[in-house]
């Protein structure tokens, strides 16, 4: 790879007029792994990205990653969106919370970083070393300013990434799959865990009838969609630690007070079939965390404005909306410019 580096050097003094250069050391490594990733995305095409030690990566996620600031000024340009006017996903969601808080139910935005982010040493000809701690820099800079802007609009995001990298310590369970576009099982029992520590401490929570879920721990063989980009993979499977949640599939109910929505995150190791498994998905953990099932409404597509369009439809249905006490939005960071669109979308008529 001969361009990143005059890639990193531009960053760098793009960084400069902004006041970030001044910063930590962790800055500079965000700049550098950014402009590492503007580079590697453009280099071949195809949706996968080989790494190294049997990695495989997404190329749109390599490229969201490489994109820099994505909201206000800077949306239309690095955005994939149809139209100039549904690239900024900054307004899109404030609005939806905003909706959501006057009909009394609380928003929980949960973006699930990319995987590029936490096995970044992983990526071919990667300039990111591991630290004497086992862990990379953290290379979000972008990410991390965004979600504070949202928090300055009241806006909960959950940022979880630290428990992500925290997680990978453990080698026999990795938060993302090698060979899939998922994050793992095991993921999703950290994210169940840090939802679950919030949702506790509502008002409403204690009144909520409560059901202990059984949960048992199986290695499962799953084949990731990944390999589909690549002809060569020495191998063609592997092998994720799940746990599952009860003795049978849990049923999303319709009235619990907590919605789980978004993109197929919240479907993988739910749904079965495409989505690789069933019983140890988000809804699930979920479901062991809190002492009750929660409804759940993901698509196989992008978790930004169909997502939102779904619960419009839903929301139609008479009483629906006013069940919810929790909404929890979940899809990948990278939708954030590889997203068809954003834009504003009702809740209810």
């Amino acid at each position: 790879m001969k361009r990143w580096l005059q890639l990193a050097a531009a960053a760098v003094w793009v960084c400069t007029r902004a006041g970030l250069a001044d910063e930590a050391p962790a800055p500079d490594a965000a700049t550098r792994f950014r402009a590492f990733c503007a580079e590697l995305a453009g280099l071949g095409d195809g949706m996968t990205i080989a790494g190294k030690d049997g990695w495989l990566f997404l190329r749109n996620e390599i490229r969201h990653l490489g994109a820099g600031r994505f909201w206000g000024e800077e949306a239309a340009r690095v955005s994939r969106a149809a139209k100039p006017e549904l690239a900024d996903p900054f307004d899109a969601i404030v609005d939806f919370h905003g909706q959501l808080e006057r009909l009394g139910i609380r928003l929980i935005v949960l973006p699930v970083p990319a995987k590029a982010v936490v096995y970044p040493e992983q990526l071919p000809d990667s300039p990111v070393p591991v630290g004497e701690d086992g862990l990379p820099s953290r290379l979000d800079m972008v990410h991390q300013e965004f979600y504070a802007a949202l928090h300055d609009c009241g806006v909960t995001v959950l940022d979880l990434l630290p428990a992500l990298m925290q997680g990978r310590r453990d080698p026999a369970k990795p938060v993302f799959c090698r060979q899939d576009s998922h994050w793992s099982g095991q993921a999703c029992v950290l994210a169940a865990r840090q939802l679950a520590d919030r949702i506790r401490k509502l008002d409403w929570y204690e009144g909520v009838p409560k059901t202990p879920f059984a949960t048992t721990e199986e290695a499962v063989t799953v084949v990731g969609d990944l390999l589909a980009g690549v002809a060569d993979a020495a191998v063609r499977t592997e092998t994720l630690t799940l746990r599952r949640v009860g003795d049978r599939p849990i049923e999303p109910d319709r009235d619990s007070p907590v919605l789980l929505m978004g993109d197929s995150h919240c479907l993988v190791f739910h749904a079965g079939g495409d989505m690789l498994a069933q019983g140890a998905g988000l809804a699930d953990q979920l479901a062991a965390e809190l002492g009750f099932a929660v409804d759940l409404l993901g698509v196989r597509g992008s978790g930004a404005r169909p997502a939102r369009i779904a619960l419009y439809r839903r929301a139609s249905q008479p009483g629906y909306i006013a069940k919810k006490r929790v909404v929890i939005w979940c899809f990948a960071a990278r939708e954030f410019t590889e997203a068809d669109g954003w834009g504003k979308v009702p809740v209810v008529r």
